[in-house]
């Protein structure tokens, strides 16, 4: 997975934090959210702009 496909670091979106590109959803919030519990389902579910792609990019960034 080539997570520069889906994760984006652009200045004029949330001060250059990598962000879901085209969800304004930063790396951070949803690794917060998964670290308090939350379920990839429950992502799914309250931000249904999310794609299974994107987490695992997400993944991919992080490791």
């Amino acid at each position: 997975m080539n997570w520069k496909e889906r994760i984006v670091v652009d200045p004029s979106i949330l001060v250059g934090k990598p962000v879901i590109k085209g969800a304004r959803l930063s790396v951070d919030f949803l690794l917060k959210l998964l670290a308090t519990g939350w379920t990839e389902q429950q992502l799914f579910d309250n931000y249904p702009q999310l794609k299974p792609e994107d987490l695992h990019a997400l993944f991919a960034f992080v490791y």
